[in-house]
This record gives structure tokens, sequence and C-alpha cells, in this order.
């Protein structure tokens, strides 16, 4: 598979650099990982990168996003941090990404049996960490489901708690972020959260949370 290039990012729209990752992780998960020369690719990226996608995901050791979707070097831009938390930090990252370097497509992916939410269903406080877990907690108490075993022991609360988490971090994305909210507005960018199943590999893209605005070439046509 070809390194990408400024050529082959610029023909990308954001529905499209969407399914290139819809078909890594299909790939992942058959065991049919495209044929790369890293090597090569080193070579290939050492004067610019031209990554299509910008990946907010948490730094469990599973969830390595280059390997879920299958992608190379110089392929996406890869953010990491516990719980996928959105912060300053992390909206700057996404804003370069998308605002100078081209990418298509932001995904927020967070992961079944998450440490970092568990921590935030049981109220964990240590160091830094507090605050960290401090910004997963309203999704916490939006999750108004399960009336019982409303912690890290009940798995399926931890997850719809994760699901919420997703949700909110997209909103918070576009709330907070006049560049990211313009450039998807104009379809020049797009944004969706996802869920990773740390048991089957298997990335299950929140159609709901799905905003991907129309190109402006194609607004030109119609008006």
């Amino acid at each position: 598979m070809k390194t990408l290039n400024k050529t082959v990012l610029s023909s990308l729209t954001p529905a499209t650099a969407l399914e290139l990752l819809r078909h890594g992780n299909e790939r992942f998960v058959q065991n049919l990982r495209a044929h790369r020369n890293l090597l090569e690719q080193v070579n290939e990226t050492k004067e610019g990168q031209w990554p299509f996608a910008a990946i907010v995901s948490c730094m469990d050791s599973r969830t390595s996003a280059e390997l879920i979707f299958d992608q190379g070097l110089g392929d996406i831009f890869s953010i990491r941090l516990a719980g996928a938390v959105i912060s300053d930090n992390v909206l700057g990252s996404l804003e370069y990404a998308c605002k100078v370097a081209g990418s298509k497509i932001i995904v927020v992916l967070n992961h079944s049996h998450c440490g970092a939410i568990k921590g935030a269903c049981d109220g964990v406080e240590m160091g830094n960490l507090t605050g960290l877990l401090g910004k997963i907690r309203p999704a916490v108490f939006q999750e108004k489901t399960f009336k019982e075993n409303r912690n890290s022991k009940n798995h399926e609360f931890v997850d719809a708690v994760a699901n919420i988490h997703t949700e909110r971090s997209v909103q918070a994305i576009l709330e907070q972020s006049s560049i990211l909210a313009d450039l998807i507005d104009r379809g020049e960018a797009g944004i969706i959260g996802a869920m990773y199943d740390v048991e089957t590999g298997v990335v299950t893209f929140h159609e709901h949370t799905k905003r991907i605005g129309q190109p402006q070439q194609v607004e030109a046509q119609t008006a």
C-alpha cells in the first residue's frame, strides 16, 4: 500500500476518509492487513506528512489507532490520553491536524472495559488523575438507565458511560473549537464518535454523532 501524499489527500473527502478507516478496521478484524514496506514509508515521509485522519483515543495499550485501523506511517494523527478526554491541548492538536495539515476526518474513539471510565464511575481520586477523571464524571451522572450497581464492576454500566462520554466529547469539540466547527460546516472536515471492542477488535461508529457538511463546490453548484 502506497504512502499518502498531498495529491491523494486533496482528492479525499471526509466521507471517503471515514470509509478508509472502516475498511482498515475490517482488515484488522479479519487479520488481512495491507502489505506495507515500513522502511520505504520512512523514506517517503522524511520531508513531509499528509495524514487523512486525526484520531483521539485512549492510552490503553490495546487501542493503538494505527493497528486497529490498519494504517501506516504518515496516514493518521494519533492523539492518545487516558479516557480520550478533550482538553485545550487536544483541541489545539486537532486544529493543527485539520486546518494546517489538511486531515479530513476526526474520530473520537473510546473503548470497552476502559480503566479511566471505571475510575470515573468509582469516583477515584489520585494526584493529577483526579482532574482528568473529573472530565469524565459528567457522563457518569448523565447515564440514567442503571439504577443499581453503578460502579466499575458492572461492565454494561461502564460501557454505557463510555458511549455517553464519546458523544459528549464530539459535542465538546464542536462547541469549543470554532476553527473545527467551521471546517466541518464547510465540508472540509468531518467528525464522528466510535467505540472499540477490546474483545473482538471491532470498531463501531456512532452514526448519530457524525457531522459531515457539504463541500463548498457542491453548495456553489446548487446555489
